[in-house]
């Protein structure tokens, strides 16, 4: 099981990586697109998911680096860390990634602005190196076994 490790919080960083390239490249086309005469970065509703964005980004470096950490040091606590981080780092990748394509709109979809590739490689995050359903399996299995 500890084999597998590595390669999780592998898979979390690709996550991480491509939902840092998603946001830069929102961060860009909203500089770029224009409604109602002005560049839909300076609508405040619209400000608001970046931010939002951003810190959840910050939030999985910072679980994705405890789990190296935990797994670098051989920590007991480390398969499940490592669970823990895939899981988590996988998922807001890819919920970043849903909504750096909802504010490029219909051209998210295009080849043109890599958005869409971006879509269905985060989401087969959740399914490699173990499926995020076992993440949780494993999450739960340490925590029924160390209760009390």
């Amino acid at each position: 099981m500890t084999g597998l490790d590595g390669g999780r919080l592998n898979i979390a960083a690709c996550s991480l990586g491509a939902a840092r390239a998603a946001l830069r490249t929102t961060l860009t086309y909203m500089g770029e697109r224009k409604a109602f005469g002005q560049s839909i970065d300076q609508f405040q509703a619209l400000q608001f998911r970046p931010a939002d964005m951003e810190i959840a980004l910050q939030a999985a470096c910072v679980f994705l680096r405890q789990a190296a950490w935990k797994l670098d040091i051989g920590a007991p606590d480390a398969t499940t860390a490592c669970a823990m981080a895939k899981t988590f780092v996988t998922e807001t990748g890819s919920q970043i990634v849903d909504q750096c394509l909802q504010l490029h709109g219909g051209y998210g979809y295009l080849a043109d602005y890599g958005m869409e590739k971006l879509v269905r490689d985060l989401r087969v995050h959740q399914i490699l190196e173990g499926t995020n359903e076992i993440m949780r399996m494993l999450v739960a299995r340490n925590l029924l076994a160390t209760r009390g």
